[in-house]
């Protein structure tokens, strides 16, 4: 009778199968694992010279007119989402409005640790496709931004580069900013163009031409630094033009509200459906897949590097 007994537990086990609540814990630890190894891989791949630095990200309205500068605006809230979630700081530098709506141009420096490693994926012209809310026939309208992004470097490191004054043009003109008891009234903002690759930096937030012209050489080293470590380059005077023009052609990311929703990478080819979470920020998919795509990128320079020499 008690082999009986047992026979029938067992085959009371079988018929019912494993423990459903066991298997929502086996699955809640596989996610939760998957998401561990996940954060490690993309944090491996965050070991470039600047990576671990704050970041100034600037972004411009490009071609599209109106909708242009409604988009620059939309990509402001978007990376203020974005740094929200992570709990970075964001502080706004300089903010150019629009004459009808949205902005012509936003600078804001983002804290955070890694800020600049994430966000370098950001770097590059980012195109809108919508019906435009401008128009009264609500056409569709493409609309053009553009995103340079810079580490913010410290002192030493600023030190650490070299400029010739014969390679730079110095110009100053009046602050477009909020006013103040000269701010508006004498040549305070400075803009400083670094001549052989044609990199422009601005910089007007300072109440004096002194302090925005040693921010703005500030700027422009951290930027032509940047560049430099993209490119692989020796040094500063070894790199190339490296502008971000907001127009057709540069893209490197679309995204599209009409006649269908999708947000896709034209450099890893990650793409999603879900268009109102990547403009509330949710970017970490497209920032996590970008570093993937970078590491492989120049694994394969490298190697036909190499392979050239041999």
């Amino acid at each position: 009778n008690q082999n009986q007994n047992q026979n029938q537990n067992q085959n009371q086990n079988d018929a019912t199968g494993p423990d459903p609540t066991i298997l929502a814990e086996l699955s809640d630890a596989c996610e939760r694992l998957d998401l561990a190894l996940n954060k490690w891989e993309t944090r491996a791949l965050l070991g470039g010279r600047y990576d671990a630095m704050s970041a100034l990200v600037n972004v411009y309205a490009g071609a599209g007119g109106t909708d242009a500068q409604d988009w620059a605006e939309m990509l402001e809230r978007m990376y203020r989402g974005w740094c929200d979630a992570r709990g970075f700081t964001l502080k706004t530098v300089e903010r150019s409005e629009g004459e009808e709506a949205g902005l012509k141009s936003v600078t804001f420096e983002v804290g955070g640790r890694f800020a600049y490693g994430y966000l370098r994926s950001e770097r590059g012209t980012h195109r809108l496709v919508r019906q435009s809310p401008f128009k009264k026939d609500a056409t569709r309208q493409t609309s053009f931004a553009a995103v340079e992004v810079t580490p913010v470097l410290d002192d030493g490191a600023v030190e650490e580069v070299s400029l010739r004054d014969s390679d730079l043009e110095i110009s100053t003109m009046r602050s477009g900013g909020a006013g103040g008891q000269n701010v508006n009234k004498v040549e305070t903002a400075v803009r400083i163009k670094h001549v052989p690759t044609g990199i422009v930096v601005r910089c007007e937030e300072e109440r004096s031409q002194a302090a925005n012209k040693a921010k703005g050489l500030a700027r422009l080293k951290a930027k032509l630094a940047a560049v430099a470590e993209e490119q692989r380059a020796a040094d500063v005077a070894a790199i190339r033009g490296d502008a971000v023009k907001a127009e057709w052609g540069q893209q490197i990311r679309n995204y599209v509200f009409h006649p269908y929703k999708m947000v896709k990478d034209v450099r890893t080819g990650k793409e999603t459906s879900d268009v109102d979470g990547v403009m509330s920020g949710n970017l970490d998919e497209f920032m996590d897949e970008f570093l993937r795509w970078k590491r492989k990128t120049e694994a394969d320079e490298a190697a036909d590097e190499a392979a050239g020499n041999t």
